[in-house]
């Protein structure tokens, strides 16, 4: 696996052309769940029947960039997951997101640190350690800028931008240390989550949508990153669902 990272080479940053092509594309997302946020009739996003999701099933699906954004040398996932807790509120649900401190608990173990930078009302600086694994394993430490928003009481919102992702190279040793840009894989450059949660039914509807930048995989190495960047990013906002869920259920 260490030969196999090697082999990968190095990605740097992504191009100014793929950061607009996102930047421009993040636009249109949080312009229409802003929309969504306004009135409590499509709150939330139409997603798989209601009867499923208070069985306890999950509903989770990719949403293809439309029309297909220009990404030279990079790839934009966006990836949207719903799910129903009988029994549970939006507070805590709210309560639960901003203690941030917990998190190593709830997401372990992709979570491994979190910490609150600086807090202004509704709006946060985090700090996030977090442990990705498939095929390969890659620890990085990120920081986002979150802020939380209500309708009203039952109904709430947060957007999470990331601000700084590094990719850690011997995490846990003595010779951890950030990479540099330029010494980096490309293996997650942004990172921007949006939670949108309801209470009704007697317990708690939750959607998360999740978009990523990393970089594309270049040819004759498809062996060797495809399955860590194609599958990570539904993976990871699957598992978020699940943990949210099991953390609010105890």
């Amino acid at each position: 696996m260490i030969l196999a990272a090697s082999v990968c080479g190095r990605a740097e940053q992504p191009t100014p052309a793929a950061t607009s092509a996102f930047n421009s594309y993040i636009a249109t997302v949080e312009t229409r769940l802003a929309a969504q946020h306004r009135s409590e009739s499509g709150f939330l996003a139409p997603a798989a029947s209601l009867a499923q999701l208070r069985q306890g099933e999950l509903s989770i699906e990719r949403i293809a960039p439309q029309p297909a954004a220009e990404l030279p040398g990079a790839t934009l996932y966006h990836w949207r997951g719903t799910a129903f807790v009988p029994g549970a509120k939006a507070a805590d649900f709210e309560r639960m997101m901003r203690n941030y401190a917990a998190y190593p608990n709830y997401y372990a173990p992709q979570v491994t640190q979190a910490r609150v930078l600086e807090q202004k009302g509704d709006d946060y600086r985090a700090t996030m350690r977090v442990r990705q694994h498939h095929v390969i394993t890659v620890v990085m430490d990120t920081e986002y800028n979150i802020a939380f928003g209500r309708l009203d009481a039952r109904h709430g919102y947060s957007a999470s931008r990331s601000t700084r992702i590094a990719e850690i190279d011997a995490p846990g040793t003595t010779k951890e240390r950030a990479l540099s840009p330029g010494e980096e894989h490309g293996f997650l450059w942004r990172l921007n989550t949006y939670w949108s949660y309801e209470e009704r039914d007697g317990g708690l509807y939750m959607q998360i949508e999740s978009v990523s930048l990393t970089r594309s995989i270049p040819a004759g190495l498809g062996w060797a990153i495809g399955p860590f960047v194609e599958s990570v990013p539904r993976e990871s906002l699957e598992f978020t669902l699940r943990a949210t869920s099991n953390a609010l259920r105890r």
